[in-house]
């Protein structure tokens, strides 16, 4: 059934029953309106414990924390961690212009309002770092401390990928006929061209044009295909394929890699030059195994140019891209740690 926003936009809504059967993940739903739509939020721990908003990305949903909340929650903190608008539970648009970095940043921003938390701990990875660092730039008042892996701004202020910008995402439609149909096709055709090596703008200019396009694109298939492989059970693949029964709710996976070709550069730029200011504790643990967005450079860019990034244990830890998946523990661990020492 498709749904209209008072103002006209389309939008469909994953049905409940689709997860029923999540392994792991026995957290009440919640939800809170954004610019007309409905955004899903797992809330959990007390009320008057320290707010930490855990924020994540492409192509996956709260999901991904569910090895990271309890112990959180068990350190006595509240949890936020919602989904993205086009992801999980939340409502997914179905015009394929909806996805920005700037449209997730005012939901968030829009979230954060609706659920009035403030004397935030941030913790953001790939999109969700990418989409709620740009929060913290315009609104650090909001914030307590910060924790990233994987992720930077867009711009710092090189291009953390350097890809061809105005992408047209209209000429890049789903291609029933493709070569190119799963993502071990894309994968294995990145490695024939060269796109895996230092830097990665070619791997993920593929990756955008293979997001739009790919026939038999599906969540599970990137996130257990992550740099060194991460094994994922028979119930943890239906999980992380949930949210999209079929192309209808797709739009959000297909079209959020695109949002770094259509990066608002002054805008990104003066969210940099704001965390150039930015002096509470700012962690970064990163995956010394994610070529993407976990390299050596942009972790580094973050610690030699965010001044509360000065004196902190940051680390590069054995994880590919989807830490939370393969490393959750530890970085609750970590994220708990930071928490009682800053």
């Amino acid at each position: 059934m498709v749904h209209r926003t008072a103002d006209g936009r389309e939008f469909v809504r994953t049905p409940d029953e689709r997860f029923s059967d999540v392994p792991d993940f026995p957290y009440r739903p919640n939800y809170v309106d954004v610019d007309g739509l409905r955004m899903h939020v797992v809330d959990e721990g007390p009320r008057d414990g320290q707010v930490v908003l855990l924020l994540h990305g492409q192509p996956d949903w709260s999901f991904l924390y569910r090895k990271m909340i309890p112990l959180i929650v068990d350190a006595g903190h509240r949890v936020i961690a919602p989904d993205m608008i086009g992801m999980g539970r939340s409502d997914k648009p179905t015009d394929i212009h909806t996805h920005t970095v700037g449209a997730h940043a005012a939901w968030w921003k829009a979230m954060i309002d609706a659920l009035d938390l403030s004397d935030i701990t941030f913790f953001g990875q790939d999109w969700g770092g990418i989409t709620g660092l740009m929060v913290v730039a315009e609104h650090p008042d909001r914030f307590r401390r910060v924790m990233v892996s994987n992720a930077g701004l867009f711009l710092m202020p090189d291009p953390i990928l350097d890809v061809p910008q105005g992408i047209d995402r209209e000429a890049y439609p789903v291609d029933p006929n493709a070569a190119i149909r799963t993502f071990d096709d894309f994968a294995a055709d990145c490695a024939a061209k060269g796109y895996i090596k230092e830097g990665m703008s070619e791997f993920f200019n593929a990756w955008m044009l293979y997001a739009l396009t790919g026939p038999e694109l599906r969540a599970s298939d990137n996130i257990r295909r992550d740099f060194g492989g991460i094994e994922l059970t028979d119930d943890e693949v239906r999980a992380y394929d949930a949210p999209f029964p079929d192309e209808r709710f797709m739009t959000g996976i297909r079209t959020l890699p695109s949002m770094g070709s259509l990066i608002d550069t002054s805008r990104t730029l003066d969210a940099w030059d704001a965390l150039k200011q930015f002096t509470k504790p700012f962690l970064t643990v990163f995956g010394e195994y994610d070529m993407l967005v976990g390299s050596e450079s942009i972790q580094n860019t973050l610690i030699e140019n965010v001044p509360g990034a000065a004196g902190l244990a940051h680390d590069r830890i054995p994880a590919g891209h989807f830490i939370q998946e393969s490393q959750g523990p530890e970085l609750a661990r970590r994220l708990i740690d930071f928490m009682e020492t800053t």
